[in-house]
């Protein structure tokens, strides 16, 4: 496999030189750092630079996933928001990261109706990972700089979960569209939302919910997105929250699927919560259907938490089986060393890692993307001396870095 790899770089390279590409590489999303060009698997690509500024990135088209890790079990994960309930993935990133401060491509293809066309997801140029990278850089931690942008150079999904969503929905899809990408969107505002853990909160009413999610569509517009739908609304029902009447929670879910579909050019992905939370899958199969899982585009797993892409994909595989061959995507945004063995494994475990890098190449048919639904840096809560739920964390966020594979 390496020897393979090996050569088709370095046929890209011969390729770059070819077309009078005056343009020098550093390979990104896998392999050595430093590396002149990029090969032909699944989250590799390279950044085209001129001296230190990066001008073009090119992203692999095709490929299986190149960097496996392992995990625990049983617990739910965290938000972005913290608390919790989710998921990560098993292949960890690679490469320096670059000066980009614009976007990664990503070519969809996996299968589905909607996923023979190319996705571009959107990098948001003014993201803390960006902000730490650029303000480290003027302070002389040059090598740290170059870590945090493996994050800062990333797409990663924005969290919509307080009051009034219209303004910052509308201005990240507009942002996005004017470079030809898609934004990624996370919805977490469901009344008694994580069960009033970590990321306890949310709309104080069915009818404040559903004028919520009113806004935030209308926030959309014609423009393009990828909604993940209440990480853990599902899964928490389902393990037991005294706090919440199944049936209501199920039917908001319901309208936030419909309300999101009617926007023209917006996937909309219900969460699922994670391999380990309920093995046992067909436990969610009608709470999902209830939840209208069926008009979705799909589920999503792993959602802020660590377990790998190997066994997330096998558990999807098993559900979506369940569900009659329903789609899903996976959170790999923190999973690159999988999950941790000991307490509280979901809330800022130590020695994680990055993950697979966004893309919707993933090479199952089933699997339409691999997101970083979770920020990286991001903490899960004031657990392990982190800050509040949702609230950046320079030292963890770097730690992550500084352990992708590569």
């Amino acid at each position: 496999m390496a020897a393979s790899v090996g050569a088709r770089v370095r046929v890209f390279a011969v390729t770059l030189v070819a077309m009078g590409a005056a343009a020098s590489g550093v390979l990104w999303g896998g392999g050595a750092p430093g590396a002149d060009a990029s090969a032909s698997v699944r989250g590799w690509g390279v950044d085209l630079g001129v001296g230190s500024g990066v001008v073009a990135r090119v992203a692999a088209q095709a490929g299986p996933p190149f960097w496996p890790a392992a995990r625990p079990a049983g617990q739910p994960g965290a938000r972005s928001d913290g608390g919790p309930g989710a998921g990560a993935g098993t292949d960890a990133l690679n490469g320096t990261g670059g000066e980009v401060r614009s976007t990664v491509r990503s070519s969809a293809d996996s299968g589905s109706e909607k996923g023979s066309q190319e996705v571009f997801f959107w990098v948001d140029p003014e993201s803390p990972a960006a902000g730490q990278a650029a303000e480290w850089r003027r302070t002389g931690r040059e090598a740290d700089a170059l870590l945090m942008e493996r994050i800062a150079t990333r797409p990663q999904a924005e969290w919509l979960n307080g009051p009034g969503p219209r303004t910052v929905v509308e201005t990240r899809t507009t942002a996005a569209a004017r470079e030809g990408r898609t934004a990624v969107l996370v919805a977490y505002y469901i009344p008694h939302r994580d069960c009033g853990s970590y990321s306890g909160g949310g709309a104080v009413s069915a009818s404040g919910y559903r004028e919520w999610v009113d806004e935030f569509a209308a926030g959309i517009g014609d423009r393009s997105a990828y909604v993940i739908v209440e990480p853990d609304a599902v899964a928490q029902t389902v393990a037991g929250c005294g706090r919440v009447v199944p049936e209501e929670r199920y039917a908001l879910l319901a309208y936030a699927v419909d309300r999101f579909k009617r926007q023209p050019n917006t996937r909309v992905y219900l969460d699922a919560g994670n391999a380990t939370w309920h093995p046992d899958a067909s436990r969610l199969v009608e709470p999902l259907k209830e939840s209208g899982v069926a008009r979705a585009d799909g589920f999503a797993l792993n959602v802020s938490n660590f377990q790998t892409d190997a066994v997330t994909s096998a558990y999807g595989d098993l559900l979506s089986a369940a569900l009659g061959g329903t789609h899903f995507v996976i959170d790999s945004s923190r999973n690159g060393n999988g999950p941790h063995d000991g307490t509280e494994s979901w809330c800022n475990p130590p020695g994680r890692a990055l993950g697979t890098a966004p893309t919707a190449v993933t090479g199952a048919p089933l699997l339409d993307a691999y997101l970083w639904v979770k920020r990286p840096g991001e903490s899960d809560g004031t657990c392990r001396g982190g800050p509040a739920a949702g609230q950046w964390w320079p030292s963890y966020a770097l730690e992550l870095a500084r352990n992708a594979r590569g």
